[in-house]
């Protein structure tokens, strides 16, 4: 007999796909995350959402080369991190954003971590010189049933995969 507490589990197929060097690589899934924000773990997030990273492309015209334009690379653009939680008590990050919003911009160690269905870590994401850009409070409707959901974006000055 349990103390009342109901534990469910979800059952998740770990599938192995072919890597790129002819071995096999387990696939992981995308629900077993955790965010750190100066080495603390923030409150559940329900959403996060990595940067898009994009390296700028500069066309070389050449005289004389009519059937082809050289791609050279250029600056490595990156996107936002992007957080969904629901909305709590605490305000603690509409405070970090609208302390940047009012110019005293206070940058932060943020941390993506991914873990294995044993609850090991696989992956970690680091972002130095994080700041929120963007906060959207939740929408809300009387008729609906859904949570309030806030949302907060970060841009960041470097980032690290470890």
């Amino acid at each position: 007999m349990t103390s009342g507490k109901v534990q469910t589990r979800r059952k998740v197929k770990e599938r192995s796909v072919p890597s790129l060097v002819g071995q096999r690589a387990e696939v992981h899934a995308a629900f077993r995350f955790a965010v750190q924000i100066n080495g603390i773990t923030e409150a559940v997030f329900t959403e996060c959402s990595l940067p898009t990273l994009e390296v700028e492309v500069h066309q070389q015209m050449e005289g004389g080369l009519n059937h082809a334009v050289h791609q050279i690379p250029g600056r490595v653009k990156g996107g936002t991190i992007t957080l969904k939680r629901g909305l709590t008590a605490s305000s603690a990050l509409l405070q970090w954003y609208m302390s940047v919003a009012t110019g005293s911009i206070v940058p932060r160690a943020a941390s993506v971590i991914m873990y294995d269905s044993m609850a090991v870590e696989l992956l970690r994401w680091n972002f130095e010189g994080a700041f929120p850009t963007k906060w959207t409070g939740p929408s809300f409707n009387s008729g609906g049933d859904q949570a309030a959901i806030e949302t907060l974006e970060l841009s960041y000055q470097s980032m690290a995969v470890g």
